[in-house]
């Protein structure tokens, strides 16, 4: 009784706790199962990871109930790892029928290839909502999720692809991919769980945001400048951008200064042909870049300037960056994972200064912005407004012998790695 008053109070003081910038709070203290209850002894903390242990495992609940919210965490699976994560469900009896429950699966391990379900992959609705399988990462690498339970419509965005967005009510009337009753299905609020099956999981940075009903993901005012500014992404389509291709070398912008016209034209319609497959907005206005494809420039090319822009990684260990003038860069990548080093560096610099100079990075799934400035050579970076390059000379990767180019396009950059940007503003000086 003891153990489950203490999980109460301190679920009871979920509430108060210090949200983050997006509002989000965390639920695991990665010290202990402070705010948990049920199979406690089927798990343990280690290094600031909440696992399952492999010989028990069980329901693990936090003794809030939720209804509307959007839930953000990291796991690890190991080979044939089998879990779950309970939605809105009752403590008492199994979460897949009493509640809901979305898979956490090894689908590639020995006991699962191919003979599994559509319905059991990873983050499907068990039972009910079959997810788009490939987006998990290999055994050793964390992954990252993103839950959405708002109204009746279930989302979940793993590593940065949407693997379920089901509307529920589209399956009141249903008979269920496992032919069983779901009477928790269409339950308005309840528990949020782990429901382990004696297999090892680990998690960390779990942290919900509560919603109302109606939640946008967008907040109002988003792709709209401030005085002085113009809007480079006007949240519907790719105006004002055009594709970058490393065909015949025309990333390089000395390559594409010395080509004539017709080559010009000729490269841009394949890097514009890229662009479309590889970048698109999603969420209502957001710019999605999903990981295959090349980077992606302004039509235009500016000079001196100041923008502003916000975005946000989807993976773990993820990178990417801006060119400036068509040249690398201003580093994006995620700085908790990766060297201890934070975003916003000028990275490719040799002479000049090329890290940040302090980490100022949201955790993976948060977004930040950038403030950077540029006039002639240097450049002054604020990420989340913290300073980190002062005032710092951009060096010319392509031709360290002369300096930045006077004039030249912006570049979103990609790595092979998922991200989103919105809110990209600048204004010529």
């Amino acid at each position: 009784m003891k153990n489950v008053m203490t999980a109460f109070c301190a679920a009871a003081a979920l509430t108060a706790a210090a949200a983050d910038p997006e509002g989000f709070v965390s639920l695991f203290n990665g010290k202990d199962l402070e705010g948990w209850t049920g199979a406690v002894n089927g798990y343990a903390v280690e290094n600031g990871v909440l696992y399952s242990k492999p010989d028990s495992g069980g329901n693990l609940w936090y003794s809030k109930e939720f209804d509307n919210f959007i839930l953000r965490f990291e796991f690890q699976l190991y080979t044939n790892s089998n879990s779950g994560l309970g939605v809105r469900c009752p403590m008492q009896g199994g979460g897949a029928h009493n509640g809901m429950e979305l898979q956490i699966l090894d689908d590639n391990g020995p006991q699962h290839l191919n003979k599994i379900k559509d319905w059991q992959h990873h983050g499907s609705v068990y039972g009910v909502v079959a997810a788009k399988p490939g987006f998990l990462k290999k055994y050793g690498q964390w992954n990252f999720q993103e839950v959405r339970a708002i109204g009746s419509r279930i989302t979940v965005i793993l590593n940065g692809e949407v693997i379920v967005d089901a509307d529920l009510e589209d399956y009141r009337d249903k008979e269920t991919l496992d032919k069983r009753p779901h009477k928790g299905l269409h339950n308005a609020k309840g528990h949020i769980g782990w429901l382990g099956h004696k297999t090892r999981v680990d998690w960390r940075n779990i942290r919900i945001k509560e919603v109302p009903a109606d939640y946008k993901a967008l907040k109002p005012g988003d792709n709209t400048p401030p005085a002085g500014f113009t809007a480079l992404f006007n949240g519907k389509d790719l105006t004002n951008w055009k594709g970058v291709t490393r065909k015949d070398k025309f990333d390089n912008p000395i390559v594409r200064r010395k080509a004539a016209p017709e080559k010009r034209a000729e490269i841009q319609a394949v890097a514009d042909e890229e662009m479309r497959a590889s970048w698109h907005v999603r969420d209502g206005g957001v710019l999605y870049f999903g990981g295959k494809g090349y980077s992606l420039a302004t039509a235009k090319d500016y000079a001196d300037f100041e923008m502003w822009v916000d975005w946000r990684l989807l993976t773990v260990r993820g990178d990417s960056g801006l060119y400036l003038r068509g040249s690398p860069q201003v580093q994006i990548w995620d700085a908790h994972n990766q060297w201890n080093i934070g975003s916003g560096g000028l990275y490719n610099n040799k002479k000049n200064p090329s890290k940040a100079l302090a980490i100022a990075d949201r955790l993976i799934g948060d977004w930040n912005t950038f403030h950077i400035k540029m006039v002639g050579e240097k450049v002054t970076v604020k990420l989340n407004g913290v300073l980190v390059v002062d005032d710092t000379v951009l060096e010319n990767y392509w031709d360290r012998s002369i300096p930045i180019f006077p004039k030249e396009q912006i570049e979103l950059q990609c790595h092979g790695d998922p991200i989103e940007f919105k809110n990209i503003y600048i204004r010529e000086l």
